[in-house]
Order: C-alpha cells, then sequence, then structure tokens
C-alpha cells in the first residue's frame, strides 16, 4: 500500500508539473542581467522583455544585478527554482568570465537552460579621435616596443571586452596594460577622458561616437568587415589571420527548466527579434538580430567556453 501512495504521489507531481508548465505563464516575469543600467545588455534586456509581455500576457521586470562581468546575475539566476518565472538575459561574457574565474559559483553549461541568441554583433577596437594610432597595427607594433604601457578599458575582469583584447595580445605576443570598469560605458568615458588608450567595444554603445568622430575605429573583430562601417578593416586584415571574435545576447534560465516553457519561450523570443520595430533598434544598435534553437545557443556558449579556456592557460590568465 505504501508502495502504491509512493508511486502515485511521483506520478502527481509530475502531472502537476506538465500542468504548471502547460498554463505557464501565469504572474510576473523577472528578468535579470548582471550590467549596468544603459550598457548594451540592459537595452536589449528591456528591449526583449518590453515585447515579450505583450506575447506572454504576463508583466515582465528587468533587474540589473552588475558585478563580476554577469557573474552575479548569473549566480542569482542558476540559484532560483527552474519555473520560468526567473529568466537571464545573458551575453558572451558568460562564457569568458567562467574561463577566467577561479570561484564562479555555477557550471558555466551545464547550470542553466539554454533559450535563444536574440542577437549577434562584433566589437569595434577603438581609439580617441585624436589618438596617433591610424592602425591596429601602429597599436601592436606600440605595444610590441614598450609591453605593458599602452592600457586599455574593459567592462571588467573576464568580460568579453577585457578577453578579446588579451587573445589579441597572446595572438601578437604583445602586453597591454588592462583598466577595468564597472561596465562598458564608463570603459568608453575613461577612452574620453584619456585614462585609458583604446577599448575593445560592443557596436552598439560605440557606433554614434565613430559617426560623430568622437572615436576611431581601427578594426572589427567579426570574420567579415562590419555593414555600418565597410572602410573598417577586420583584425584579420589588420595583421591577425583567423582571428574571430562576435559577441551575443540572449535569454536563459536556470538549469532543468521544463521543455514546454523553453519551447514557449524560444517561440516569444523568435517572434519578438521579428517584429519590425525591434529588429530595426537591435540594428541601429550594432546587432544582427537572430535567433537561435536551444541546442544551437547551448553549443555556441560551449564553443566560447572552451576558446577562452585556452586562453586563459596560455596567457596565464586568471580571476581570483
Amino acid at each position: 500500500m505504501g508502495r502504491f501512495i509512493l508511486a502515485a504521489a511521483v506520478v502527481l507531481a509530475g502531472w502537476t508539473g506538465v500542468a504548471d508548465a502547460q498554463d505557464y505563464p501565469n504572474r510576473l516575469i523577472k528578468i535579470v542581467h548582471g550590467f549596468p543600467p544603459g550598457g548594451n545588455v540592459d537595452i536589449i534586456a528591456r528591449l526583449i522583455g518590453n515585447e515579450m509581455q505583450k506575447g506572454l500576457g504576463q508583466s515582465v521586470v528587468i533587474e540589473a544585478k552588475p558585478g563580476q562581468a554577469g557573474a552575479v546575475a548569473a549566480a542569482e539566476v542558476a540559484r532560483s527554482d527552474p519555473d520560468g518565472y526567473t529568466l537571464l538575459v545573458v551575453p558572451s561574457a558568460h562564457p569568458a568570465h567562467g574561463a577566467l574565474s577561479q570561484n564562479v559559483r555555477y557550471k558555466v553549461v551545464e547550470d542553466f537552460t539554454w533559450i535563444s541568441v536574440a542577437s549577434f554583433y562584433p566589437f569595434m577596437i577603438c581609439v580617441r579621435k585624436d589618438s596617433r594610432f591610424q592602425t591596429l597595427q601602429q597599436l601592436i607594433d606600440e605595444a610590441r616596443a614598450n609591453p605593458g604601457m599602452l592600457k586599455y578599458g574593459s567592462a571588467g575582469i573576464g568580460s568579453i571586452l577585457h578577453t578579446t583584447v588579451e587573445l589579441i595580445g597572446n595572438e601578437t605576443k604583445t602586453k597591454f596594460l588592462h583598466v577595468p570598469y564597472r561596465g562598458e560605458a564608463p570603459a568608453i568615458v575613461g577612452v574620453m577622458t584619456g585614462d585609458v588608450d583604446f577599448i575593445a567595444a560592443t557596436t552598439g554603445p560605440i557606433s554614434e561616437r565613430i559617426r560623430s568622430g568622437e572615436f576611431r575605429a581601427l578594426a572589427v573583430t567579426g570574420k567579415e568587415r562590419w555593414r555600418d562601417f565597410p572602410n573598417v578593416p577586420t583584425v584579420d586584415q589588420s595583421g591577425i589571420p583567423g582571428f574571430e571574435v562576435f559577441s551575443w545576447s540572449g535569454l536563459a534560465g536556470p538549469a532543468k527548466l521544463p521543455q514546454p516553457i523553453v519551447d514557449k519561450l524560444n517561440a516569444e523570443i523568435r517572434r519578438v527579434v521579428a517584429i519590425p520595430d525591434v529588429k530595426s533598434k537591435l540594428e541601429a544598435m550594432g546587432g544582427d538580430p537572430r535567433a537561435t534553437t536551444p541546442d544551437e545557443m547551448r553549443d555556441l556558449v560551449a564553443r566560447q567556453f572552451a576558446t577562452w579556456k585556452k586562453l586563459a592557460t596560455e596567457a596565464n590568465l586568471k580571476i581570483d
């Protein structure tokens, strides 16, 4: 009799979970991200969240929890209940920071349910308009002649803005001096004030500044020249053959999200990024709006994690 009751309880619990998933969502959804307001991730989170609440029929609130290149927010979501009511807008900083950190409190790939990427974008290697550097090669030559003297800013230790420049340094056997900031926006200000010499910036926050003449773009990190700046060469064309780094932002949840919830959220991201107004805004930010399957996103995170792990070993990069 006891076994029958236990078996019945297990079946009932499973059925209840399915029923809850099919009823999803029936209350407010919280989307967390780990960067300061005004940055690329924050803008994308709010743009997507605003449209998702229309499609899902429930309020969506965006909560910024800056710190440790997004790791503070990621840790919170990894510990949350897998019910679809706490989600994470996650950028490509996630596998980068996870590869370098010695104390990250989650498994970079396994502790999350991957839902879909929303937008892809490259980085621009930029200097202030009055910088003496006209090309990336000049920057590299200077770093080779004076190791550790050229300063660059990033969104924080372990951010992909950090690891991208370190990858350039590792590929060219040069050394730059890293100056971490609490987000990309203050790092861009650091270039403007002359506190740092250059930055690898996402296309969103930096594009208007390049167009206005405040900044000069030396190279783009994608495989091909960026559509908005066809005259700016790639890093590959600037003397580092085969170099390619691209960034992305997407949606994830804690591990073990029920498949019906994953399917519904994936479909919602696909709907949102196809909305003309959303698509045009993401493109205006320098992005390539494009959804993926959950498996494609998981594979992307795993591959980038492996790339940054290799860099961490070869360049002896680590975060305590």
